[in-house]
């Protein structure tokens, strides 16, 4: 049987890992428990985050046990790493709110109903440590002049680095060492820009119980440039599909670069690696069936089947190859609102496809709007119901993006 550590260095998921020739041997011959921890920084997760959830979905499917950490605690402090200034505090409540989306995103790639996967808050064990006990327990066994040449401190030094961030090492090791405790937990996940925390825990771990635990930095979702991915005009691609539209999702996946396709279908989807390099080798017009197949597998994976053939059916349709846009992002106005017409600066701001007045007037004078097959030339131009066709009329903005204007 194929170890599962050698897929994930094949797939390109693997980065960093410590005593790699122990942990491939581990896995090899029993389940093991491991963990990755995600910040509640955010409503949702995004595009970046598969990376992490697909590399413990191999291990999952490779008979090992996930346990998914949502970091109630830990996001009370914030993680300094590749941060230039500290970041906002939230509200407990507001982390609260965030742990909840992720439990709900979570459990639609995890069965935590049998006990084959877990997910734990670690406010569970952190908003209730004594300091004194702490300090005493675990600071204990971190060298401050180690700590200070860690890139996450080291490069914030002159900036100003607060006592607050400076102690998140210390509570993210005590997360291994609580979870090694609890679940015999054996070895942490986590992104590449985390080894100098999974280090903090991988030796805590070894020092207080002298036990073999392990740590895997996983490789980060960028673009063949090393541009990180997940990013777009309009912000952050969300795997929540109120942030994030089925649609948009979609499109994002289906205009990546030819460069990128490849790497993408290795590490966001199952599909077979013999099937990957030969949608990765098409060159020219080809390329495009593997961007839909990437687009589709991806989608689904996210959105379900039913939501990616709806985004794939909208892309079609537009580009003139289909005959519905349900799947498309639409706003939906009554048609008396257009009797006397809308001004297309205003249209524009009301269905969210600029931030501001000035950016649709910049995009106009640029001729980056387009409504049905006519390029927009003028501010003052007035949207009536002459433009639709039937009860729908689709915007263009740019070349990839589109919104669905429908009157009922």
């Amino acid at each position: 049987m194929e170890n599962v550590l050698d897929v994930l260095e094949e797939r390109g998921y693997a980065a960093q890992i410590t005593h790699r020739d122990e942990l491939r041997e581990l896995l090899g011959k029993e389940s093991v428990t491991f963990y990755i921890g995600f910040d509640a920084t955010a409503p949702s997760l995004t595009l970046g985050h598969l990376i992490p959830i697909m590399a413990a979905l191999h291990l999952y499917r490779a008979g090992h046990r996930p346990i998914m950490v949502m970091g109630g605690g830990t996001t009370m402090i914030g993680d300094p790493s590749g941060k230039s200034e500290m970041r906002q505090l939230l509200k407990p409540e507001t982390i609260a709110a965030n742990v909840e989306c992720f439990r709900r995103q979570f459990s639609r790639f995890f069965n935590f109903e049998d006990g084959s996967a877990l997910m734990v808050n670690n406010a569970e064990w952190l908003l209730d440590l004594n300091f004194m006990e702490f300090v005493r327990e675990i600071g204990r066994h971190f060298s401050v002049k180690r700590m200070l040449t860690m890139e996450a401190y080291k490069s914030r030094l002159e900036a100003g680095l607060t006592f607050l961030e400076f102690s998140y090492l210390l509570i993210q090791s005590y997360d291994f060492l609580e979870l090694f405790r609890r679940y015999n937990c054996r070895l942490q996940l986590g992104g590449n820009d985390q080894w100098s925390n999974i280090i903090g825990g991988y030796e805590l771990v070894r020092k207080v119980e002298g036990e073999s635990v392990y740590g895997l930095t996983l490789t980060l979702l960028t673009t063949a440039a090393g541009v990180k991915m997940g990013k777009t005009e309009k912000g952050t691609v969300w795997l929540d599909p109120e942030r994030t539209s089925p649609y948009d999702f979609y499109q994002y996946l289906r205009n990546v670069d030819d460069a990128d396709v490849e790497k993408l279908l290795t590490m966001l989807t199952f599909l077979p690696l013999e099937e990957v390099r030969r949608l990765g080798a098409l060159q020219g017009a080809e390329i495009n069936r593997a961007k839909e197949i990437l687009a589709f597998e991806v989608t689904k994976f996210v959105h379900g089947e039913e939501e990616a053939r709806k985004a794939q059916e909208a892309a079609k349709a537009v580009f003139g190859a289909g005959s519905t846009h349900d799947g498309m992002p639409s706003t939906t106005f009554a048609r008396e609102r257009f009797a006397q017409g809308v001004d297309i600066v205003t249209l524009l701001s009301e269905v969210d496809l600029v931030k501001s007045r000035s950016e649709a007037r910049r995009l106009i004078d640029q001729g980056g709007i387009t409504l049905g097959q006519e390029r927009v030339d003028s501010i003052e131009r007035l949207v009536t119901l002459a433009d639709f066709q039937g009860s729908e009329l689709i915007i263009r903005k740019g070349k990839k993006v589109y919104h669905r204007v429908v009157l009922e």
